[in-house]
C-alpha cells in the first residue's frame, strides 16, 4: 500500500498562487504589514483544503528555539509545587511549549546542577520560590520569577501573602487572642519574611498583643519540636500562627503530647491550603494560595516576555479558610 503523502508548504502556495515565503509569513504569524489581509486568507483556506500542518521541529530549528521552558522549585517533595506546574503546563501546551522541572535546593551553589547543559536548550525560566540571583549562569535567559519577591530587573507575579498573613491576626484577634506564637519557617526566601513581618506589625497593631517566634524546617517533627518550646513559657501563646500546613500539622502533634485540644486550648492556623489541611482533625484554618493560577499567570508573562513585550507585576491574592482549629481562647 503506498504511503499517503502529507502536502508541504509548497503545495499550499501551489494551492494559493502564492510564494512559499508568503505561505510562511502567514503561517508563522509575521504576516501583518507585509501581505495583505485577502491574501494572508486565500493562504489559510489553502492550508485547511489540504490538511496542511506545518513541522513544528523543523520551524523551532529554523527560529533557533526549542519551545521548551524550564520550571525551577525548591523541592518536589512539597504538595504545593504540583498544581503550579500544573497551571504553567496548561497554558504552554496552548501556545505549543512543553515544560520540564529541575529543583533548585537551597544550599546549591548554582545552575550546575540542571539538566540543561546550557541555555541553548530552554527558550524561557520560570523560577519559583528563590532569589533571583539563584538563576546562576542563566540570568541572560528570559526569566519570570514566581512567589520571589518584587524585582526590579525580572518579570513577577507573586502572592500576596502579606495579606493573607493579616487576615489570619484580624481572625484571631477577633476571636480573642492576644498571645501569638509563630512558628515560622527557618528558609532565607522571600515569602517567609513578608509572612514573618506581616504577622509581627499586625500583632503589634493589636493592644495587649505579644509575639513570640519558634523557627523549624519545613517539616513535621522539626515544627513539632518548634512549638513545644513556644507552648512551654511561662505565658505561652494561645494560637499558634504556622507558616505552612505541614508545619501545622507539627503544632497539632505538639498539643497532643502536651494534652492540649485543639481547638478549645488552642488554636491553630496553617498557610496555603493543601490537601492536608483538611486532612488534618480538625480541620485546618488557614489561607488558601491559588498555586495553580501563579502558574498559568507566570507562563502567561513569560509568553509575553518572549514575544518582546514587558509584563506587569502580578499579585495573586489568597483567601482565608476559616474551619474548625480556631476558637475563642480558654479564660481562667
Amino acid at each position: 500500500m503506498p504511503a499517503i503523502s502529507r502536502p508541504t508548504s509548497k503545495d499550499v502556495a501551489q494551492e494559493a498562487g502564492v510564494s512559499q515565503s508568503t505561505v510562511s509569513l502567514v503561517l508563522g504569524g509575521k504576516w501583518s504589514g507585509r501581505v495583505s489581509p485577502a491574501t494572508a486568507r486565500s493562504v489559510r483556506d489553502a492550508a485547511e483544503r489540504l490538511g496542511y500542518r506545518p513541522n513544528q521541529a523543523a520551524r523551532n530549528l529554523r527560529l533557533g528555539t526549542t519551545r521548551t521552558v524550564l520550571l525551577m522549585v525548591p523541592t518536589l517533595s512539597a504538595p504545593f509545587f504540583g498544581p503550579v506546574y500544573t497551571g504553567a503546563a496548561r497554558v504552554a501546551a496552548q501556545h505549543g511549549f512543553g515544560v520540564v522541572v529541575s529543583t533548585w535546593p537551597d544550599d546549591a551553589a548554582g545552575p550546575a546542577d540542571s539538566p540543561f547543559g546550557s541555555d541553548e536548550a530552554i527558550d524561557g525560566i520560570l523560577a519559583s520560590s528563590m532569589p533571583v540571583d539563584a538563576l546562576g549562569r542563566f540570568r541572560e535567559t528570559p526569566a519570570v520569577m514566581l512567589d520571589s519577591g518584587p524585582d526590579g530587573g525580572v518579570p513577577t507575579v507573586d502572592f500576596g501573602v502579606a495579606d493573607g498573613m493579616r487576615a489570619i491576626a484580624d481572625h484571631l484577634a477577633g476571636l480573642g487572642h492576644r498571645r501569638f506564637g509563630h512558628v515560622a519557617a527557618a528558609v532565607d526566601q522571600w515569602t517567609f519574611h513578608a509572612r514573618a513581618e506581616a504577622l509581627a506589625a499586625a500583632v503589634a497593631a493589636l493592644p495587649g498583643g505579644v509575639l513570640t517566634r519558634g523557627t523549624c524546617a519545613i517539616e513535621v517533627t522539626s515544627a513539632k519540636d518548634a512549638a513545644l518550646r513556644l507552648l512551654s513559657g511561662p505565658q505561652p501563646p494561645t494560637a499558634l500562627v504556622c507558616d505552612d500546613d505541614l508545619i501545622a500539622a507539627g503544632a497539632y502533634k505538639a498539643a497532643r503530647a502536651l494534652g492540649l485540644d485543639v481547638p478549645s486550648a488552642l488554636s491553630v492556623t496553617g498557610f496555603d491550603d493543601v490537601l492536608l489541611a483538611t486532612a488534618l482533625e480538625p480541620e485546618l484554618t488557614t489561607v488558601r494560595l491559588p498555586a495553580e493560577e501563579l502558574g498559568a499567570q507566570g507562563m502567561t508573562a513569560l509568553l509575553d516576555l518572549l514575544e518582546g513585550r514587558r509584563p506587569a507585576p502580578r499579585v495573586l491574592h489568597g483567601e482565608l479558610v476559616v474551619r474548625d482549629s480556631t476558637a475563642r481562647p480558654r479564660t481562667g
